[in-house]
């Protein structure tokens, strides 16, 4: 047989039909980008060596996050009755929440607002004994004389 028509392997051996590359997000089955996070794990020198597990655990605890927050951020746009996600809503989505609040708990979200929120010294009394109370003694007065 001859060497240049014998299917061998792809790389840098002779003869063959190349494989298509696989990226590796597709074999985690994830969306967020495995091979930038790696690049971006090497590139920012956070340690000498960075394996291979690494940057597929770290995409997808951040696609986790992410889908946790969007999937808030919806209700909140729901119970708005908006069909488009706005900084508002995702303020609400993760202020409402507690481990989403304490995990943003020094972040600035921008054109997010504030949670509405009164206190409560400042609402007016609910005194419903009293006023019925007061309310009675009126009607049981003498009528007016003639």
């Amino acid at each position: 047989m001859d060497a240049t028509t014998t299917p061998k392997g792809a790389g840098g051996r002779k003869g063959g039909s190349k494989k298509k590359a696989v990226a590796r997000s597709v074999k985690a089955g994830l969306q967020f980008p495995v091979g930038r996070i790696a690049r971006y794990l090497k590139k920012g020198r956070y340690a000498q060596r960075v394996g291979s597990g690494a940057p597929i655990y770290l995409a997808a605890v951040l696609e986790y996050l992410a889908a946790e927050v969007l999937e808030l951020a919806g209700n909140a746009a729901r119970d708005n009755k908006k069909t488009r996600i706005i900084p508002r809503h995702l303020l609400l989505a993760v202020r409402n929440d507690e481990e989403l609040g304490k995990l943003l708990a020094g972040v600035t979200i921008a054109s997010g607002g504030v949670l509405p929120n009164i206190n409560p010294v400042l609402l007016p009394k609910k005194s419903t004994a009293s006023e019925e109370k007061a309310s009675t003694p009126k009607a049981k007065k003498s009528p007016k004389k003639a």
